[in-house]
């Protein structure tokens, strides 16, 4: 396949002083006492911040993510029920409650039955590894083969650097996550699962006549926050999985490492605080704009015109925009016949500091394949030849300098 550019001129967003945003300018760069730590916006998955967010570590009860993202998957296909009952085996009993006495428990007893969705709550709010181990004897026979189903799900989810050994987080020296992983799966969980989600917003939970409150001290001190995950151990230091809804954006930040309850609670919180106040969403492209045109190669029309199919959003700092890059790469010429929201290419947006994001690029309509007197007109070799070869175009581009999709939105 022969490959050349269009090179065009890049044009930069640039807003008006008018909707310029009021927050002051930030020419510092973030900083955290957190040894891990990223931020990520929910809507698009882009990575706003990270420090060592790709290293692996320690996740302690973070992992039960995880376990709560198979009992989730599990309820969402009806291989489980909010009503089923789960027995406690003697051996869990032993493992979780009686010989790990400092381990966060839900208090389970032997022989007792105990509803899913009550699990879940002694999973997610009192951070039961006892409750861990019944789930995961009940589903898959014993935590071992438990955790050969965490790390198939883990696999299908893109999770490329974690490894599960068990249900609960504690100590394994072959299990670890990172950062990224966390925030990936937490964007998984309140995609995916919106109808269970609640259950992490949830203040406390009574099992066994104990009473035990969320570890997540976000939830009534930070607006918006609702949910997810905190986890300690010796080795992993406190670390937290957090999310926070403001003025309809959602934000996910991963921490992990600090030396006390309240670092983590604090950390997190200015970490939340810096990804609302220093980033803006700006609209790059508006659904169904039209971002480039290709040739089509023996149809009705000798060409197709080239567009998003949903409105493009990017969260950025400021000092950002000036760096801001969009480069369009499709097929040249396109077969046809071609039907309207065919995907023919892709838009990769370039922000400095943040990870790629590509948006597909779709057919504007349709263009039929057109008939004898199109081949006439393409020429005689048309008639007995196939399509040439496409060719791979890519071509720089950005939004217009002064449209209102320039606005940044959620002020």
């Amino acid at each position: 396949m022969r490959i050349f550019s269009i090179l065009g001129f890049i044009v930069f967003i640039l807003l008006s002083p008018a909707r310029a945003e009021q927050a002051p300018e930030s020419g510092f760069e973030i900083a955290t006492q957190a040894p891990f730590a990223i931020i990520m916006d929910f809507e698009t998955e882009s990575v706003l911040y990270a420090k060592s967010a790709d290293e692996i570590m320690a996740p302690a009860s973070m992992a039960k993510l995880m376990t709560v993202a198979v009992i989730f998957q599990k309820l969402k296909h009806g291989e489980l029920r909010l009503d089923d009952t789960f027995t406690v085996t003697e051996r869990a009993w032993k493992l979780s409650v009686a010989g790990k006495n400092e381990s966060s428990k839900m208090f389970v007893s032997i022989g007792s039955q105990i509803r899913v969705e009550d699990l879940l709550r002694g999973i997610i709010i009192q951070s039961g590894n006892d409750a861990c181990t019944v789930v995961a004897e009940h589903i898959s026979g014993s935590e071992e083969a438990f955790a050969d189903l965490m790390n198939s799900e883990a696999k299908r989810l893109g999770l490329k650097n974690s490894v599960f050994k068990n249900a609960n987080g504690l100590p394994h020296p072959d299990m670890h996550v990172t950062a990224h992983d966390l925030g990936t799966l937490a964007v998984h969980l309140i995609k995916e699962y919106p109808e269970y989600y609640h259950y992490f917003a949830e203040r406390e939970f009574t099992w066994n006549g104990i009473k035990q409150g969320n570890r997540n001290l976000l939830l009534g001190t930070y607006a918006g926050a609702d949910g997810l995950k905190t986890g300690h151990t010796a080795d992993s230091g406190y670390g937290m999985v957090a999310s926070a809804l403001v003025d309809g954006r959602r934000l996910i930040v991963v921490v992990n490492g600090l030396k006390s309850d309240a670092d983590r609670a604090s950390e997190t919180k200015r970490l939340l605080d810096l990804g609302f106040r220093e980033f803006r969403q700006y609209i790059l492209f508006k659904q169904n704009e039209v971002v480039g045109l290709s040739a089509v190669w023996a149809g009705e029309a000798e060409s197709v015109s080239l567009v998003v199919t949903s409105t493009v959003k990017m969260l950025m700092r400021r000092s950002q925009r000036d760096g801001l890059k969009v480069t369009l790469s499709y097929d040249s010429p396109i077969a046809s016949p071609v039907t309207k929201g065919q995907v023919v290419g892709k838009l990769k947006i370039t922000v400095p500091g943040q990870s790629d994001t590509e948006v597909p690029v779709a057919a504007a309509e349709d263009v039929d394949a057109g008939g004898f007197m199109t081949q006439i007109k393409i020429g005689v070799n048309g008639l007995f030849s196939s399509q040439p070869e496409p060719q791979s175009l890519l071509q720089q581009i950005a939004p217009e300098q002064n449209p209102s999709n320039a606005v940044p939105v959620h002020e």
